[in-house]
């Protein structure tokens, strides 16, 4: 794909910023079209510049996740970002390639896959959630990191500041305590009784004790008493599920490198259960869990390939702001609601961004 014959390169941080009404300045012999034309011509030309600086090198892209982006429901996600990526020109097995490394779950391989990219010499790491970057960030010490949909990255240290993040570590985050506020207001007006609620989290994350008491902390908030459900590693699901139950009316899961890695695991296990069951991540209703809220992960692997492209080009993380999502999408399984006997209040089908059939 010609990049100068591709206008959405502009997009990409080329944009010419000036106002119709006003006055360019003047130069002998050349009128208002001419310098139009000629600033065009500049900006188009910008990212080609960019590339000749690097004539025939094919860049490398790391991936650092949890769980392998080829199910059916996740598969999407990593295809946006591709997509985006080839939009800008970047085309992979041409100009990029991309080494793709997976803890499956485990919080504690983050390390070791984060060194193994870094001996790699990748040009730019992408994570996928915080124990990622914290690892993409330890194991190198020049790599841009860019985060897609990564937590609460001021709590946990990434970056400076939104505004201006002044290190390595750059992209899209989400501020995790208003998700879960949100989802459990959600829950609370599915179900017709959820004074217990069940909180399943992986309790080996970095800053998990953080993460326990901003769900607690909103659960008071609108009445819940929340039981924590601590998991660790995959094993420790289906115990700790059924020692739960019978404390529990109702459940939150909140989608982390284990619980995402193991979606198909806690939809059946909450299955059996018969528990009514908010997730935090879409990809679980995708798989058969009830309901979510969330902001979809497409958004965040499109927003963070932008990123890639501009680091790519020559920008600095420490200069690029970090993004939030704006946009959080309520989706709701009614088969699974059915299978339960539940009856989705019209109040909230009517919100609903998504509804499976």
């Amino acid at each position: 794909m010609s990049r100068f014959g591709d206008i959405r390169a502009l997009r990409a941080g080329w944009e010419l910023d000036i106002d119709p009404g006003q006055r360019l300045p003047h130069h002998p012999g050349m009128d208002r079209r001419r310098f139009l034309l000629t600033s065009l011509a500049g900006a188009l030309v910008a990212p080609v510049v960019a590339e000749a600086q690097h004539p025939g090198k094919v860049w490398r892209i790391g991936y650092l996740g949890s769980t392998p982006l080829t199910a059916p429901e996740m598969a999407p996600i990593w295809t946006t970002f591709v997509d985006t990526l080839r939009e800008r020109g970047w085309v992979e097995g041409q100009n990029i390639v991309f080494e793709r490394r997976y803890a499956q779950g485990r919080v504690e391989r983050f390390e070791d896959l984060a060194v193994e990219l870094a001996r790699l010499h990748v040009d730019a790491i992408v994570a996928a959630s915080h124990p990622a970057a914290l690892a993409a960030r330890k194991a190198t010490s020049d790599t841009p990191i860019v985060m897609a949909g990564v937590g609460d990255a001021l709590r946990y240290g990434l970056v400076a500041s939104l505004a201006r993040p002044g290190g390595r570590v750059t992209g899209v985050t989400l501020i995790t305590q208003d998700v879960a506020a949100k989802g459990l207001e959600l829950l609370k007006e599915l179900s017709p009784r959820p004074a217990r609620v069940g909180f399943l989290w992986n309790a080996g994350l970095p800053f998990s004790e953080a993460i326990w008491g901003d769900a607690r902390t909103a659960g008071e908030h609108i009445g819940l008493t929340l039981e924590p459900i601590e998991v660790r590693r995959p094993e420790d699901i289906e115990p700790a599920l059924a020692a739960a139950r019978p404390r529990i009316d109702v459940l939150f899961v909140r989608g982390d490198p284990l619980t995402l890695t193991n979606r198909d695991r806690i939809v059946k296990l909450t299955a059996q259960h018969r528990l009514i069951t908010m997730y935090s991540a879409n990809e679980f209703v995708l798989a058969g869990g009830l309901v979510s809220y969330a902001a979809p992960l497409t958004a965040a692997f499109r927003d963070a390939a932008r990123y890639v492209d501009k680091i790519l080009h020559g920008a600095k993380p420490a200069d690029l702001p970090v993004e939030q999502p704006t946009k959080f999408e309520l989706v709701i399984n009614l088969k699974t609601a059915k299978a339960l006997g539940l009856t989705v209040p019209p109040s909230l089908l009517a919100r609903a961004d998504q509804v499976i059939e």
